[in-house]
């Protein structure tokens, strides 16, 4: 099956690789650039670090002022993030395998009142971290490490699928890239093509940014594992 990605680089090739491996054929097409922002971070002292992408684990990495934090207990959304945090060098790094709300349920559970953590994401963020454990008497500096850059076309190979009926289903990660997805494939006149595809969605809110399409199915949890398991 010919199968569409357009989750940013580099984990829209780490997708491909895990779909050439189930037998299916990957059209890599992102809807999205990242683009660390150099932004500098706040003054400590910090309990902790949460991640809520894998994205603001490499930027925060990546960012002149990391050492900073290296030593941190770090939390993470779910396997992959956490896998970056160890690969990243942090020594102590906790999986909350789930959603943000599982995040902040297990900061809330392993911090005590007054704590302070350090939340590296993009500008663009499905939920509010701080907010979720404002009830919890911690507190949450957010540091905006990361940009995400839509793209203004699609690719030629994407267009030609479309238009052919070629593409079996389509993977969605973000509500931002599904958006970003249907403007481009209305520019280019191939929004009712894009409609007929089977989409796969990593979440209700994912699945939500789609709007009317045929046929549209929901992860039973929020991780590429069980999106995967829908084709």
């Amino acid at each position: 099956m010919l199968v569409l990605v357009t989750r940013p680089e580099p984990a829209a090739q780490q997708t491909a690789a895990r779909l050439a491996a189930m037998g299916h054929e990957a059209l890599v097409d992102p809807m999205l650039r990242i683009a660390p922002t150099g932004a500098a971070l706040p003054d400590g002292p910090f309990e902790a670090v949460a991640f809520t992408s894998v994205n603001g684990v490499k930027a925060l990495a990546a960012h002149a002022d990391f050492a900073r934090f290296r030593g941190l207990p770090a939390f993470a959304v779910g396997p992959r993030t956490a896998r970056e945090a160890r690969q990243a060098g942090f020594p102590e790094v906790t999986d909350c395998d789930g959603d943000a709300a599982a995040l902040a349920g297990r900061l809330a559970a392993a911090l005590g009142t007054g704590a302070r953590v350090l939340h590296p994401a993009g500008e663009d963020r499905a939920a509010d971290l701080g907010a979720l454990l404002e009830g919890h008497g911690l507190r949450v500096a957010l540091a905006i490490v990361y940009a995400a850059v839509p793209a203004d076309a699609l690719g030629p190979a994407t267009r030609a699928a479309l238009a052919a009926g070629t593409i079996g289903a389509a993977l969605h990660f973000s509500p931002r890239t599904v958006k970003t997805l249907l403007a481009c494939a209305g520019d280019a006149g191939l929004d009712a093509a894009l409609r007929e595809v089977r989409h796969l969605c990593l979440s209700a809110q994912v699945a939500a940014a789609l709007g009317a399409c045929r046929s549209v199915a929901v992860a039973a949890a929020p991780n590429e594992d069980a999106l995967l398991a829908l084709l």
